[in-house]
């Protein structure tokens, strides 16, 4: 873990009215000098005094005798050893221990990163370590020293990563140590040939950065991306340099003249606060720039509300949004909805009479110290009972772990190969945004921006989304590939099926490591099958299809299907849906509109015509009597009827849309009544997703009700929906509502209606 000389392009303090502002935890001042005090170099134990006082300041009551003979080993390891800058080598575990110390790490943690470079770089061996100072730092420093073997670059064996992550992921304080490894030795990276930092700040930028962000130690972030940003883009990072010299040389401070006015707001209010003014860090000031173009005084920084409980920061954000101008926009609730970090705070902003909009930050102090050190912030996760530091497996059980991390090594658990494990985390560490959606229970589901319904679906079943139909967003039916926005509420459609199959499709549609994963391993573990060879009457169903003359054939099919077997109904099936894509592509048959049209019978009679065989009686002699097609009534509905050419009554459901229409244009409308016969048949429309058997499982639940298919019609599928419609027959009206039921059961079904359409 050898780091160099100090990097002369390290972002420095700024002099002039900036030194106001009150910054995050400044870990920049924790240079050499600040190690090694005023003492000389042959004086270094001095130097553990840092650590110590930095540690109490967290941790008033905590033990520092562990420190203390973790220092002495450390010191009598490495002593003879030197850095490429000339420094004894102890300086760099002794920096990395006080980047830690500051964030607030607790005794066990800092133990170890005293010891992290010992068992790698000196004749101290891990056992060593485990019967001096305990199990604890043993598995620490051995994780640290893993991961040190780990290449993170475009090189790097996908295998040994994965083993690597692994074998550190189960203690998020192993990451914390890597992480102020990294920072220290990115602060010391100048001696170095240009080549090799930029390749080192590569990997930082491409790997633990956005491991940083997860873990939520943004106090490491920010400064890491900085220091990136002076190695690989020096011009710009100048440029921002001197935007950031040139505002802090201003005589007058539109952020210190609003953090005044917030105090004497939140004053009156009799709420007790601390607003201090926050500067970008370079990086974000760069962006803004970009953003924003030319840059005023607000935009260099954002103002902190620190405050003691939960209530306050809404009772905060209350008094700002109303003794100033809020920019409602810029709203969002992180105390509501953590973000997946473990972030916490409110986000809001507030406009000057002059235009500027200055961002305001509302949190606890609590919340401020997670936001600062994420993980490092939640002290040891093995505090409890003995029995619980371990699984049965052998694996930590980290109960603080933060649901990435942990989502994380589900993934590389579920992945069918190192390489899709690998290349699904890089692009997962990409995507630096996230959104928030919400299920229908009140629950959120935390997912990157971009991500689609099949990202959520698995996000909150796992691999049970295999059998996911479909979804609703914001309460309408939505594909599985539509993008969710941030706050979107959605309703997942599940099936009941156990082998539910997930579509090779929704690969295109899924932006998370959870979905692609389990995917793939699905296709991975369930290779296609060749295609079956066809039947003869299969082929010859198929190509009367295709000749225009599928009508009877594929309507026999259905009705045959309905009493018989469940081999039968399934080949009705796989017919009818082959000769629906047929139709589709071919659109050989003008009158079917592309749609699959079945007719198993003729009608019942002239008294009903096409619609139902239920009686419907009329009080004028020698009528003929017809019941509706557009809205198909059936005892008990309520009736009316409409005289028509020919002497032909029209009898339709007293809510049908064509009644209005045919009283407008003054038709006779004639008194109806039902007879005595319950027999009745129906027009049903059914709404569903596509997905295998679901025809052959649909209408053997139809069967199961007693009613007869007399005609089908089955729509292409568009965009995973089906449209389907059924004219029934059923011995009694009453069995209707039961009908309908049980076709809404049928999994992959959302919706079920009778016949209602204009028209008569």
């Amino acid at each position: 873990m050898s780091a160099e000389a100090t990097n002369p392009a390290t972002p420095g303090p700024v002099a002039g009215p900036a030194a106001r502002w009150r910054a995050r935890i400044d870990l920049r001042r924790l240079g050499r000098a600040a190690l090694l005090g005023p003492a000389a170099r042959d004086r270094l134990p001095d130097a553990i005094g840092h650590v110590a006082e930095a540690h109490r300041a967290h941790h008033p009551d905590a033990d520092l005798e562990p420190l203390r003979r973790a220092w002495v080993l450390a010191e009598s390891s490495h002593r003879g050893q030197m850095r490429k800058s000339g420094e004894p080598y102890i300086t760099h575990p002794l920096a990395v221990t006080l980047i830690l110390a500051e964030l607030g790490a607790e005794t066990t943690t800092l133990t170890a990163s005293l010891l992290h470079d010992t068992v790698e770089d000196t004749e101290v061996t891990l056992d060593q370590v485990g019967e001096e100072f305990g199990a604890e730092v043993r598995f620490l420093v051995d994780g640290v020293t893993k991961l040190e073997k780990v290449d993170y670059g475009a090189a790097a064996e996908p295998e040994t990563f994965r083993k690597m992550l692994v074998a550190t992921g189960n203690d998020v304080r192993v990451m914390s140590i890597k992480l102020a490894d990294r920072l220290h030795n990115m602060r010391t990276l100048g001696v170095m040939r240009p080549e090799k930092q930029a390749r080192i700040a590569k990997v930082t930028r491409d790997v633990l950065i956005p491991l940083a962000e997860r873990l939520g130690v943004q106090a490491l972030k920010t400064e890491l991306e900085d220091l990136v940003f002076a190695i690989l883009h020096p011009e710009e990072y100048e440029h921002t340099r001197e935007l950031i010299v040139d505002n802090a040389s201003r005589a007058d401070d539109p952020l210190a003249e609003i953090a005044d006015e917030v105090r004497g707001v939140l004053r009156e209010a009799g709420i007790q606060a601390e607003v201090v003014i926050r500067p970008r860090h370079f990086v974000s000031v760069h962006r803004t720039a970009r953003k924003r173009g030319t840059l005023r005084g607000a935009d260099f920084g954002r103002l902190l509300v620190l405050v003691g409980e939960d209530a306050d920061c809404y009772a905060v954000l209350g008094e700002l949004h109303t003794c100033m101008t809020p920019v409602v926009s810029e709203f969002k609730d992180f105390i509501a909805v953590p973000k997946f970090n473990l972030y916490q705070s409110l986000h809001t902003a507030v406009a000057r009479g002059d235009g500027q909009v200055v961002e305001v930050l509302i949190r606890t102090h609590q919340m401020h110290k997670v936001a600062e050190a994420g993980v490092v912030a939640l002290g040891n996760p093995y505090v409890g009972p003995p029995e619980e530091p371990s699984a049965a497996d052998g694996e930590r059980v980290d109960p603080t772990r933060p649901g990435w991390l942990s989502r994380l090594l589900d993934w590389q658990a579920a992945a069918p190969d190192a390489d899709t494990f690998w290349s699904t985390l890089r692009e997962d560490l990409a995507q630096d945004r996230e959104i928030t959606v919400f299920r229908p229970d009140g629950g959120t589901l935390g997912l990157p921006e971009g991500a689609t319904c099949v990202d959520a679906a698995y996000a909150q079943y796992g691999e049970d989304a295999h059998a996911c139909l479909g979804a609703r967003v914001n309460g309408r039916l939505a594909t599985l590939s539509t993008v969710l926005k941030d706050g979107d509420t959605v309703q997942l459609l599940m099936g009941q099926d156990p082998a539910a199959e997930p579509s090779k499709e929704w690969l295109e549609h899924a932006h998370t490591p959870a979905a692609r994963i389990a995917i793939q391993r699905w296709i991975a573990t369930h290779p296609s099958p060749e295609a079956p060879e066809e039947t003869e009457d299969t082929e010859q169903r198929a190509g009367e299809q295709r000749g225009g003359t599928a009508g009877a054939t594929t309507g026999a099919t259905i009705g045959a299907t309905t009493g018989g077997t469940d081999a039968q109904v399934e080949r009705g099936a796989a017919n009818i849906f082959r000769a629906a894509a047929a139709e589709s592509s071919a659109a050989d048959t003008p009158d079917s509109g592309g749609r699959i049209i079945a007719e198993a019978q003729a009608s019942a009679g002239p008294a009903t015509d096409r619609s139902g065989a239920a009686v419907a009686l009329v009080d004028q002699p020698g009528a003929t009597v017809r019941l509706a097609g557009c809205c198909t009534p059936v005892p008990p509905d309520e009736i009316t009827g409409f005289a028509v050419r020919g002497g032909v009554v029209t009898v339709h459901r007293v809510e049908c849309a064509a009644v209005e229409r045919m009283k407008g244009v003054g038709r006779t409308e004639v008194g109806v009544r039902w007879g005595d016969t319950a027999e009745c048949r129906v027009t049903l429309f059914a709404e569903s997703f596509g997905r295998p058997h679901l025809l052959a499982d649909l209408t053997e639940a139809m069967a199961g009700e007693g009613a007869e298919i007399v005609s089908a019609t089955v729509e292409p599928p568009s965009q995973q929906r089906v449209r389907h419609t059924y004219t029934v027959q059923l011995p009694d009206a009453a069995l209707l509502p039961a009908l309908m039921r049980a076709m809404r059961n049928v999994p992959g079904v959302y919706d079920v209606s009778r016949a209602q359409t204009p028209g008569g």
